[in-house]
């Protein structure tokens, strides 16, 4: 299988910008909804590998996207970690045994992956199965860092108080959670790149809360360490890895400096700088701003454009947002989106 995506991550020559776009499968499409009320709950979804890649294929059946992204949730790994992870609607997650004191760190260990996360191989070997190489399959896990303030936090948080108090006063205590996790997230990439993930990626989403010190130490070091650990060659295929940090883009040079074969830019920093800065380092993904797609059709084909001309083509481009799609975004708009990025770069 030749794959846009895959050689724009490798910056190799494509025919076309390749799109997908975070969150693709997702409540913004009803037939996502419909699959939800099947299934009875979110982790009951993700916990059927049928299921799963019935709601992973659908936004492929309505739009020309370049890959698929495996559907599940980036705290499976807490979960099977024993934290206990349920939904409140409305709310997001939530654990009902977090991380409460330094006794609780001491005592996690990382988990026997290919047992408690199963369902999430299945799902991947299934998906993989059904897409029958018409595109590529991506991978993923929440970076160590974000992991960390969930399971600390005990769920969602405004403050993060809790998980910045234990990096700044038990900063040995931070590192061990974090070392765990690390190489838990190596185990569990691994592992979806044996069952058929033709490329991973990292979600560091809550990164950009650290300053450049603590971003280094307690967030960067430790998905350099995945990178570092992860399959890179399998199966005869080059695996390509993305790292995205969520108001990343001050230090773009040391993610590039990871090993790392592509970045997620957010769409704070424009395409250009970006491309400027790293892109004889790495490839870049994104970075339109979701909230263009509540805007009519002109509108979305005109900011696309202006992001691809922001792109000199010194690098590989992954075109996406630059962060989830919306659930209340109009399905129509997703179309615009995608055909527009293919009909503007095949001709530019």
């Amino acid at each position: 299988m030749t794959s846009d995506y895959i050689n724009a991550l490798l910056k190799k020559e494509v025919k076309r910008t390749p799109i997908w776009v975070m969150r693709q499968a997702g409540r913004y499409l009803p037939e996502y909804r419909s699959t939800r009320k099947k299934a009875g709950d979110f982790l009951s979804l993700c916990k059927s590998s049928e299921l799963a890649c019935e709601v992973t294929l659908q936004p492929l059946e309505r739009f020309d996207l370049d890959a698929a992204i495996l559907f599940s949730d980036i705290l499976t790994i807490p979960d099977a970690m024993g934290l206990g992870l349920y939904f409140l609607e409305g709310e997001g997650p939530r654990f009902l045994k977090p991380l409460s004191n330094l006794s609780d760190i001491e005592r996690l260990t990382k988990p026997d992956v290919g047992g408690k996360l199963t369902y999430v191989f299945d799902a991947v070997s299934t998906i993989k199965k059904n897409l029958k190489n018409t595109v590529p399959l991506i991978g993923f896990s929440g970076s160590p860092w974000t992991l960390a303030t969930y399971m600390v936090e005990g769920g969602s948080s405004k403050s993060f108080s809790k998980v910045k108090a234990l990096m700044f006063q038990n900063p040995h205590h931070m590192n061990q959670l974090l070392d765990i996790l690390a190489d838990t997230v190596i185990d569990y990439l691994n592992a979806q790149i044996e069952a058929g993930a033709d490329s991973v990626m990292i979600f560091d989403t809550w990164g950009g809360l650290l300053n450049k010190q603590c971003y280094e130490n307690f967030s960067l070091r430790y998905m350099a360490k995945i990178v570092d650990g992860l399959h890179r060659n399998y199966d005869g295929k080059t695996i390509p890895v993305t790292l995205f940090t969520k108001g990343g883009s001050a230090w773009l040079e040391k993610i590039a400096a990871s090993g790392c074969d592509g970045i997620g830019l957010d769409w704070t920093i424009e395409l250009g700088e970006a491309e400027r800065r790293v892109g004889q380092q790495v490839a870049l993904q994104g970075n339109l701003d979701p909230s263009v797609l509540y805007a009519t059709p002109e509108v979305i084909v005109s900011e696309v454009n202006k992001v691809l001309n922001q792109f000199k083509g010194e690098t590989g481009h992954v075109f996406n947002l630059g962060h989830g799609i919306t659930p209340d975004v109009n399905p129509e708009n997703m179309k615009i989106l995608v055909d527009a990025v293919h009909a503007y770069s095949k001709t530019n």
